[in-house]
């Protein structure tokens, strides 16, 4: 798969294209990019998704506060490949373009950038100023251009609706199971590796603290979590505490990730890991000393051992 910015000087292969903003690319968004690669197939072409970056609700500022991205850039970019998608581009989001109409919109980029020949369009798929930018609101667009527009059947999922607003929902009140469910896989945080101030090694639970690469990146509920962690290349399996260690820092409101990966020795400060979060197991909990949280933790190793 290729990546690109939208002025970047390329070329595409009678390109069939979607555009949205994917984030997550959970089940639903899937289901159109198997409907795209098999268009481009059919047209003999090439299957391009054109997306926003950044997310424009973060540029509008819309609940800006609370609003957080299932995926960062790259892990888009990851999916994306892992879906075969011949050509991803990135077209930088600002307010010039939230004031583009439609087909405003698709003239200036999908036409004039790409050459876009055939054009595949959601269900419930609108964006632009005039929310127009549907089958219907292009169609005038399509015939003046001369590109085709194609509908795709809504998608009929098992598990009800699907949309990347109710799997952060799911992910922030712990339940892990349905998103999974919506996403099509674990749900995963890509990030780096820090110094802390080694607690844990002293109690027999050597930690790696987690930064995330990106701060918009949205955080599951506190909890303790059983995991699997890429790191050189190698795949880990671990226990992993969010929240902010109250029998530690009882005084401090810092929330930290700590994640204990078995079988894992040495210093692995500065490394980027991704974190696949597999289940939550229980609550994060004070407790009466350091005792009584080194027999939790040996307890919560046992559970999670056992349930990966």
């Amino acid at each position: 798969m290729k990546v690109w910015l939208i002025e970047d000087s390329f070329s595409l292969k009678r390109p069939v294209v979607t555009i949205g903003i994917f984030d997550g690319v959970h089940t639903g968004h899937q289901f159109i990019l198997n409907h795209l690669k098999a268009q481009a197939e059919a047209h003999g072409g090439e299957s391009v998704v054109v997306t926003l970056w950044p997310h424009p609700r973060i540029v509008l500022n819309k609940e800006l506060h609370s609003f957080k991205l299932l995926h960062t850039r790259e892990e888009k970019i990851r999916e994306m490949e892992h879906h075969g998608i011949d050509q991803l581009v990135f077209v930088p989001f600002d307010r010039e373009i939230a004031s583009l109409t439609a087909c405003d919109f698709v003239q200036k980029y999908l036409v004039d950038r790409l050459g876009v020949e055939v054009l595949l369009v959601g269900y419930d798929n609108r964006f632009g100023k005039d929310r127009k930018g549907d089958p219907e609101g292009l169609r005038m667009c399509a015939e003046k251009n001369r590109f085709r527009i194609e509908k795709l059947p809504e998608y009929d999922s098992e598990h009800g609706l699907v949309s990347s607003t109710i799997i952060r929902e799911a992910i922030l009140e712990g339940d892990l199971k349905s998103a999974r469910k919506m996403l099509g896989y674990h749900y995963y945080l890509s990030g780096k590796i820090v110094e802390g101030n080694h607690i844990g090694r002293k109690m027999g639970f050597p930690t790696a603290n987690i930064h995330p690469l990106d701060p918009n990146k949205l955080i599951p509920m506190n909890g303790v979590y059983a995991i699997r962690t890429e790191l050189r290349g190698e795949t880990y399996n671990g226990m992993l505490n969010i929240g902010f260690r109250p029998t530690i820092d009882s005084a401090m409101a810092v929330k930290t990730i700590e994640a204990h990966l078995f079988g894992v020795t040495g210093d692995f400060y500065d490394e980027e890991v991704v974190i696949h979060f597999v289940k939550r197991v229980r609550d994060e909990m004070i407790f009466s000393g350091m005792d009584a949280l080194k027999q939790q933790l040996k307890k919560d190793k046992t559970i999670i051992q056992k349930l990966l």
